[in-house]
């Protein structure tokens, strides 16, 4: 690692580079009553003409953006009337795609040309002209390494890693500096492999070599990550997938995988996000390596389970190959490179809102368990339904660029065009049933009017019955089937509910196990719950147990969570854990730490994340910030640096368990 360009980038200095533009294109663009792709198109021209071209001394992958912001290209009644006609998703850009990278590292883009039309030549001249900008500023500096790669690509197709890496470079830059966001990396390892082994063969790199190189390229993925944000700083997207099978089901893991492990391990930033595809076959000794990664406290990597994912996307009706060929999108989401227009965070469905419905509307009509479960399925269908038809009419602004690396028509979707719906709450939901069940109908403990005056009092009047809830009430987590059981037919539910409804693209309804940032907001549109969860209390992130559940360790949580149905659900959404950083204060920890990951695979779980943490760290953080600039969290399904999260969701990270083993 280049220790003096590293420190260089983190500490900001290149952001004297930046300047900002004053342009009023959509008043332009209105005037001149140009097309959505037409303002695209303008408006990519005009930025890669203002971009300036950085050559930082010794980096060995350039590109870096100097212009800030991107001016809008609708005014606001225009984009008033664009939502009145179509549903938005978002921003309203494309987003969360995994475009080909592999054929235009491999052809050029010159040679993508031939195939684009007016506004994708359009955009790839653009790409080549400003990357012949970075070619003479490179000339300028007697750079000639650089000026060898330059002139090379992206015109043409890269002959070695370096090349390769440039190009993906470029490409990710154009994307971003389009309008595009969430833009995802794909199977790096998979196609960019053959690359580095062929140097490797020649004598061109030794592996430590490969790493210092791997070292500066995975550094880009942070030198303008500060202007791609989603919720919050470091919801960027940025999602790099490896390991997994081919379509043969032939390991792919290789020595590009390894060095990518060692890269983030040694950069030790938030990007790019690691995630890691894995199966029963996998020797234990790559659940450690990567453990090794965890260790360092940046969540990751991310597991995905191909025993579980590949199966459960060919039952969705992907094909094998594609299926096969699955990495996720910016958070956990399971996509398809290349030819998916899979929109995967489409919406959201509260499951502990289905329940809390029924709990007020229909529990004193109800004689058993059955009963009741039967009123809350009714209002999970209620929810699924107006959902679905809420989405009429998807329209995404379009991206030439974007289209140009895609194995499809990306404006009018893909060869995939489903819609990801996730499901919120599980464990507050469950919890909540299971408490019902116990307590109202099997002990005919609690009166139903009794129940509901506390919860609708947020347990004011009743602090013994909420502490019974809380901390004495069978929890999601402890390998207890009587709750168990209830999540898998709460999660088979969600999943029924949207079983053969069609989407406005002819695609389908995917059920998935991530919350995203519902695990707030859905929390804030219902008070108390039956499980105890006070008003205002959040909700547990993706598919985890409750924040205040009492529960034997993640052991127990991990033989309680892959018990469920995954192929009915495999929209995405991992198992959240974290542990305490004095797990990994020697070998035997990290081993453990491992261990405990292949169990769950082997278990039949679908998707595990797991953070690093550290209470009193983050605590002394919120109060001086200034001493812990490089603390990082995982939030739902990216990591960030925990000083500039807002306080909800630092507070969020800190109220969650950190287990021991």
């Amino acid at each position: 690692m280049n220790r003096q360009f590293y420190d260089f980038i983190i500490t900001k200095q290149h952001h004297k580079y930046r300047h900002t533009v004053k342009w009023t294109l959509d008043e332009e663009y209105s005037k001149r009553n140009l097309s959505p792709i037409e303002r695209m198109q303008d408006r990519f021209t005009k930025l890669c003409q203002e971009e300036t071209p950085v050559i930082f001394e010794n980096e060995q992958i350039c590109f870096i953006r100097t212009v800030e912001n991107l001016p809008n290209i609708f005014t606001e009644s225009e984009w008033e009337d664009i939502k009145s006609k179509h549903y938005i998703h978002e921003l309203g850009f494309m987003s969360n795609l995994s475009p080909n990278y592999y054929k235009a590292i491999a052809s050029g883009l010159l040679a993508l040309r031939d195939g684009a039309d007016e506004y994708g030549k359009s955009a790839i001249d653009n790409v080549i002209k400003l990357s012949d900008k970075y070619l003479e500023e490179a000339k300028r500096q007697n750079r000639q390494d650089l000026v060898e790669v330059l002139t090379r690509v992206p015109r043409y197709s890269a002959r070695n890693f370096r090349e390769a890496l440039q190009f993906f470079r470029i490409l990710h830059y154009a994307l971003w500096l389009e309008g595009n966001y969430h833009n995802t990396i794909g199977r790096f390892d998979v196609y960019m492999y053959p690359y580095l082994k062929a140097d490797l063969e020649k004598g061109v790199y030794t592996y430590q070599t490969a790493l210092e190189l791997l070292e500066d390229f995975f550094l880009s993925f942070n030198k303008d990550s500060d202007l791609y944000v989603g919720i919050q700083q470091g919801d960027n997207g940025q999602s790099m997938m490896l390991g997994g099978v081919d379509e043969n089901g032939n390991d792919t893991f290789n020595t590009l995988s390894m060095l990518c492990i060692d890269a983030s391990k040694n950069n030790k930033l938030i990007d790019p996000k690691i995630n890691l595809r894995v199966n029963k076959n996998v020797p234990i000794e790559r659940y450690r390596k990567a453990t090794e990664l965890t260790k360092v406290g940046l969540g990751f990597p991310q597991y995905s389970n191909d025993d579980v994912v590949i199966p459960a996307l060919i039952k969705l009706g992907y094909d094998k190959k594609d299926a096969a060929n699955y990495t996720v999108a910016a958070c956990w989401e399971f996509i398809i490179p290349f030819v998916g227009g899979d929109v995967a965070n489409i919406s959201a469905l509260s499951l502990p809102k289905a329940v809390n419905n029924a709990f007020n509307n229909k529990l004193l009509e109800c004689d058993t368990y059955e009963q009741f479960f039967e009123e809350v399925k009714k209002e999970i269908n209620i929810e699924a339904e107006n959902i679905c038809d809420g989405i009429k009419d998807l329209w995404f602004v379009p991206s030439p660029f974007m289209n140009v690396l895609m194995d499809c028509d990306i404006y009018n979707g893909g060869k995939y065009n489903h819609f990801g719906i996730h499901g919120t709450g599980i464990a507050t939901a469950t919890d909540s049933l299971a408490a019902i069940k116990k307590y109202v109908f099997d002990e005919k403990s609690i009166s139903k009017e009794r129940y509901l005056a506390a919860v609708n009092s947020n347990f004011k009047s009743e602090p013994q019955l909420l502490h019974k809830l809380r901390y004495d009430t069978p929890k999601l987590g402890n390998n207890d089937d009587y709750v168990d059981t209830i999540a898998t037919e709460l999660l088979d539910v969600f999943a029924a509910s949207l079983k053969g409804k069609t989407n406005c693209r002819g695609g389908k309804f995917r059920a998935g196990t991530g919350s995203a940032m519902y695990y707030l907001w859905h929390a804030n549109e219902i008070g108390a719950s039956p499980d105890g969860r006070l008003l205002g209390e959040a909700f547990g992130t993706n598919y985890s147990i409750s924040l205040f559940a009492k529960v034997k360790g993640p052991v127990s949580v991990i033989a309680s969570m892959t018990k469920q149905h995954f192929s009915n659900a495999i929209n995405g959404g991992p198992l959240t854990l974290e542990f305490h950083q004095s797990v990994f204060s020697d070998e035997d920890g990290t081993n453990k730490v491992g261990v405990l990951v292949k169990s769950f695979i082997d278990r039949g779980g679908h998707q595990l994340q797991l953070n690093t943490v550290n209470l009193e760290k983050m605590l002394d953080a919120q109060l001086h910030p200034e001493n812990h600039r490089n603390l990082v969290v995982r939030i739902w399904g990216w990591s960030a640096y925990f000083i500039e999260l807002d306080k909800e969701y630092q507070d969020h990270v800190i109220s969650r368990q950190a287990y021991k083993i």
